[in-house]
């Protein structure tokens, strides 16, 4: 049997390019080249039908090592908790007030971009400190 390797994370959202700019930015990503034929993306995106024109967006890490991320848009808008978040790992290796230094310094970065500061869940014994927040659209993710 075959173990995958790669694979893509895709957020449903209202407005595919808004949200994958804030996470391009919230995580280092960059578009990558258009398909094959075209100059750039906005020249493939005209020869679209004009419901599917800006229906979609992506980003991919530079180095290759992080998934392709995919943004597209759906009709319905968000309702409950997401089931399934992003853990941005911003306080890797650290502890305690270093820690906690390193969270709040990335939410102040997001929060101008867009992100939604929520709770701040402290060390426990067992794991440690993050902070819960929202994209632009209302999807949670955590500092971590």
């Amino acid at each position: 049997m075959t173990s995958i390797r790669q694979f893509q994370v895709t957020f449903d959202c209202a407005e595919p390019e808004r949200v994958a700019r804030f996470w391009c930015e919230v995580l280092g990503y960059v578009v990558p080249p258009p398909p094959k034929g075209f100059d750039t993306w906005d020249a493939f995106g005209r020869t679209l039908p004009p419901e599917r024109q800006g229906a979609a967006f992506a980003y991919v890490d530079p180095s290759g090592v992080g998934p392709r991320l995919f943004f597209q848009r759906v009709p319905e808008g968000k309702a409950v908790k997401n089931r399934v978040h992003l853990d941005v790992r911003v306080g890797t290796g650290l502890v305690g007030e270093e820690r906690l230094a390193a969270l709040e310094a990335e939410c102040a970065r997001l929060v101008t971009l867009g992100a939604v500061r929520g709770q701040l869940l402290l060390a426990d014994g067992v794991n440690e400190s993050c902070l819960g927040m929202q994209d632009v659209e209302g999807n949670e993710f955590c500092l971590d």
